[in-house]
C-alpha cells in the first residue's frame, strides 16, 4: 500500500525511479559483456569457468534464467529504493498518521493550483482562505489594517503599527494544522472583557485581553526594526503557512463613514454597527499600499474580493488609491463574493444588488468581472436563523457583471459561507465562464 502510494500520479518519483532503472539495465549489459569477454580467455571445463556457469545460473533453460533474473533484479530496486526515499523522507513526517508521499503529492498538487489573491478581513476572508488552500497553495490574503478594537486596537495605540487581528486570523486559517494553530493565535490571556457585546476591550499596558497570535506578529515587527511588512513576511515563514498574508498597507488606516441622515461615523469599531451608512473614505486617503499586494495582483490569475464586512472589510482594502488601481488593471478574473446575509447595522436592508452598486460606488463600473452570490437560504434540516438579519436575496445586478448563483451558504451555519462550497464555486464558475469573460474584457478594451 505505502509503495502505490509512492507511484501515484503526480507526486514526480515514477519519472526518476525509471531512470535509475535504465542506469542498472546498462550496468547489467556491460557486467554481462564483461563476464563474457572474460570467459572468452578461460580453459574449457576449469574451476573458473564453472564457477561463471554456477553464478548465472547457465544450467536452467534460458527462458526460466532470464525470468528469475529479473523477479529478483525488480524486487531488490523497488525495495531498495523504497527504503532510501523513507530513509530521506521520514525524518520531515509532520505527523503519524499522514503518509509522507500523501504529504508529498499534496503540496505538488497545490503547487500547480492557480494564483489567486483575497481581498478583505475579518471572518469572511478567514472562510474563503480555508477553503482555497485546499485547491492551490498559490494563494495570497490582502488584509485591511484599519481596524480599531480590541487587542489589535490597543497595540495600534501603544506601539503605532497597524491592526494585526485579521492578519493573525488568515494566517491561522492558512496554517497546515489550522484547527489547532486557530486555538493557539487566537488564544487571549485572561483580564479582558466585551464592550456592548462587540469586540474584546482589553488593559492597556498589559496582557489582558490580547490574543498570542496579534503579540507574535507585534514581536516580528520589533524584531525587524519597525518594518512591519518584513515582520508579517516572517510570521508567514515562521507557521509555514500554505500561500501568504500580506497587509493592505504598512500603514494605519483611519475608517470614516457618513450615514444618509448626514452625520459623520469615525472608526472601523463604530461604524460597523452603524445603520444607514452612505459612504466610506479612509485617512490618509494617500496612503502607500504594501508592495507584496501589488506584485500580487498584477501576477494573479483570480482576484476574489470578499467575502466579509462590505464597508469595514473590504472596500477600507479597495479604497487605498494603488490597490484599486491595480485591481481595475488586474489580468486575472476579478469576483466579488457577495456575503449570504446582511449584518446589523452596517448593511442591514441591503439586498445583493445593494452590495453591488456600493462596491461599484466607491471604485469604478468594471472593478469585477464575476458576483457570486448564495442561492440556497435554507434546508429541511437547517432553517434560516431566527437571529439573523436577512439573506442578501434576490439578485437585481445588472447583466455586468456577471452573476453567478450556487449553494454557498453553511449547513450548519446557513447565514455564513461555507469554506469549501464557496472556493469551489469561484473555481468551478470561473472554469466554466472564465474564456468568455476573457474574451468580454479585451472587447471592452479595444
Amino acid at each position: 500500500m505505502r509503495l502505490r502510494r509512492w507511484l501515484q500520479p503526480g507526486i514526480g518519483v515514477k519519472r526518476w525511479l525509471l531512470l535509475m532503472f535504465a542506469g542498472l539495465l546498462l550496468l547489467a549489459l556491460g557486467m554481462a559483456h564483461l563476464l563474457r569477454q572474460l570467459q572468452v580467455g578461460l580453459e574449457p571445463g576449469g574451476l573458473a569457468e564453472q564457477l561463471i556457469d554456477l553464478v548465472t545460473l547457465q544450467f536452467l533453460p534460458f527462458a526460466v534464467r532470464g525470468a528469475v533474473f529479473g523477479v529478483l533484479g525488480a524486487s531488490l530496486f523497488l525495495l531498495g529504493a523504497w527504503q532510501l526515499a523513507r530513509a530521506l523522507t521520514e525524518p520531515l513526517r509532520q505527523d503519524e498518521e499522514t503518509p509522507i508521499a500523501d504529504v508529498i503529492y499534496q503540496k505538488r498538487f497545490l503547487a500547480r493550483g492557480p494564483r489567486v489573491v483575497a481581498i478583505g478581513g475579518g471572518t469572511g476572508l478567514s472562510t474563503l482562505l480555508r477553503g482555497l488552500k485546499e485547491h492551490t497553495s498559490n494563494l495570497t490574503a490582502i488584509v485591511t489594517v484599519a481596524d480599531d478594537g480590541g487587542s489589535s486596537g490597543a497595540l495600534r495605540e501603544e506601539l503605532g503599527i497597524p491592526p494585526v487581528g485579521d492578519i493573525r486570523n488568515c494566517i491561522a486559517a492558512l496554517a497546515d494544522a489550522e484547527p489547532l494553530m486557530s486555538e493557539l493565535l487566537g488564544y487571549r490571556f485572561p483580564g479582558g472583557h466585551l464592550v456592548d457585546g462587540g469586540p474584546v476591550e482589553t488593559e492597556r499596558g498589559g496582557l489582558g485581553g490580547h490574543a498570542v497570535g496579534n503579540l507574535l506578529i507585534a514581536a516580528m515587527t520589533a524584531l525587524e526594526g519597525g518594518d512591519f511588512e518584513e515582520g508579517v513576511r516572517r510570521m508567514n515563514r515562521v507557521l509555514a503557512v500554505r500561500g501568504k498574508v500580506v497587509p493592505a498597507s504598512a500603514t494605519p488606516i483611519n475608517l470614516r463613514a457618513r450615514t444618509r441622515d448626514g452625520g459623520t461615523v469615525t472608526g472601523q469599531s463604530t461604524i460597523m454597527r452603524t445603520t444607514g451608512i452612505e459612504r466610506v473614505w479612509i485617512e490618509p486617503s494617500n496612503v502607500e499600499a504594501a508592495e507584496d499586494a501589488l506584485a500580487a495582483i498584477a501576477e494573479a490569475e483570480i482576484v476574489v474580493l470578499g467575502p466579509g464586512s462590505l464597508f469595514t472589510s473590504v472596500l477600507p482594502v479597495l479604497l487605498i488609491p494603488a490597490i484599486r488601481r491595480a485591481v481595475a488593471e488586474a489580468p486575472g478574473i476579478r469576483v466579488y463574493a457577495c456575503n449570504v446575509a446582511t449584518q446589523p447595522g452596517e448593511t442591514e436592508g441591503f439586498d445583493l444588488a445593494d452590495h453591488v452598486d456600493a462596491l461599484i460606488a466607491h471604485t469604478q463600473p468594471d472593478i469585477v468581472d464575476l458576483v457570486i452570490a448564495n442561492d440556497r437560504f435554507e434546508d429541511d434540516d437547517k432553517p434560516w436563523p431566527a437571529d439573523a438579519v436577512e439573506p442578501t436575496w434576490p439578485p437585481r445586478v445588472e447583466p455586468a457583471p456577471h452573476l453567478a448563483t450556487d449553494g454557498v451558504a453553511s449547513p450548519d451555519d446557513p447565514h455564513h459561507h461555507d469554506p469549501d462550497r464557496l472556493a469551489s464555486a469561484i473555481l468551478r464558475t470561473i472554469e466554466r465562464e472564465g474564456p468568455a469573460l476573457r474574451r468580454e474584457r479585451v472587447g471592452r478594451s479595444a
